[in-house]
């Protein structure tokens, strides 16, 4: 039996999505005429309170289209240190956008306004770069699936807008955190200029993700994702997936965060300094490998001799990723077999 816990995007649609899939209705999407595409647009723009949405088939082109509307070229973009949209998404801002970015240092990328705040420099003048917008992302992906306090998130809103600074949600992992925090989704779409959230990951969607934002900006955006050749044509078999996911998956997220815990409680009871249950809050697990004499890579290429599939994401941190396609016997197995291979090469 092999378990796959690299990312929740390696989720396969159930038999029930993929006959969602195979009686979509469809049109051309370029044209706009594909029915299943529109009503996906709007549904999920309606969820966040916003005017329009844009399906993409990548969480990393929704983030590039919306900050490219929010900052114009040799103009700078506020992130996190480890966020996605500075991380892993090969400086598509400064390649395709000509955005400058500049980053601050968060524990877990947990948001403190004054932060991002501190750093940015809006209406800089001719000798220096001027900050346009921050985005923030919720819940955080390499922060270990943190969730961003609303507090926060609403502070930042207040400073920021008061000088004329925008802000980008990249809501990738946004289902899990209203589904942990309680939190509507409406109360976090409208402190966001701009929001990008994924089908495809908790939710299991084979692919694609969405831009939210008011109609003048998504026009903006859909003009922009042809241009990056991203248009597409009969893709309402992709949107009737992510139907699917609105309509049942949701509620499944609470299982994924109660897995992960499971599987943090069981390899903290053998190797506590690897991680400590209390901060994990949603489906991601990262273990912080900086106490034992193994890397990351090593420790991926023994768990993958078990079949059991882990990321190496830095030379001492291994990401462990919960998602519907496992069992509870799947994360029991896996747990108990990461923690005896961490006890084994402790040295501190």
């Amino acid at each position: 039996m092999e378990i796959d816990l690299r990312s929740d995007t390696v989720t396969r649609p159930s038999p029930a999505m993929r006959e969602a899939m195979a009686s979509a209705l469809v049109g051309d999407d370029v044209y706009g005429d594909d029915p299943t595409v529109n009503s996906l647009e709007e549904r999920v723009a309606e969820l966040f309170g916003k005017e329009a949405a844009l399906f993409t088939p990548t969480g990393s082109l929704a983030n590039q289209l919306g900050i490219r509307t929010l900052v114009k070229p040799g103009e700078e973009l506020l992130a996190e240190t480890q966020s996605h949209i500075v991380r892993a998404e090969l400086g598509a801002a400064a390649v395709f956008s000509g955005i400058t970015t500049r980053t601050w240092p968060a524990d877990r990328g947990i948001l403190i306004a004054a932060e991002p705040m501190h750093v940015a420099h809006p209406n800089a003048g001719p000798y220096l770069v001027s900050t346009t917008a921050i985005a923030v992302e919720n819940t955080h992906n390499f922060g270990g699936g943190s969730i961003q306090p609303l507090s926060e998130i609403r502070e930042l809103r207040k400073q920021s807008q008061a000088v004329g600074i925008a802000m980008h949600l990249d809501g990738a992992r946004i289902w899990n955190a209203h589904v942990e925090s309680g939190v509507a989704l409406a109360d976090y779409g409208r402190e966001f200029d701009t929001v990008s959230v994924c089908l495809s990951k908790g939710l299991g969607a084979p692919i694609g993700s969405l831009l939210l934002s008011t109609k003048a900006r998504i026009g903006e955006a859909r003009i922009w994702r042809k241009r990056y050749g991203a248009g597409m044509r009969q893709v309402g078999i992709l949107a009737a997936a992510g139907h699917y996911a609105l309509d049942h998956n949701i509620p499944l997220l609470k299982t994924d965060h109660a897995r992960a815990k499971k599987m943090a409680e069981i390899i903290y009871k053998v190797a506590p300094s690897a991680i400590n249950p209390t901060t994990v809050e949603t489906n991601i697990v990262g273990l912080n490998l900086a106490a034992f004499s193994i890397t990351a890579a090593e420790l991926s290429a023994h768990c993958k001799e078990s079949g059991i599939l882990i990321g190496a994401l830095g030379p001492k941190f291994a990401r462990l990723v919960t998602h519907l396609d496992l069992t509870d016997e799947g994360i029991e197995i896996a747990a108990n077999h990461i923690g005896a291979e961490l006890q084994r090469t402790f040295v501190a």
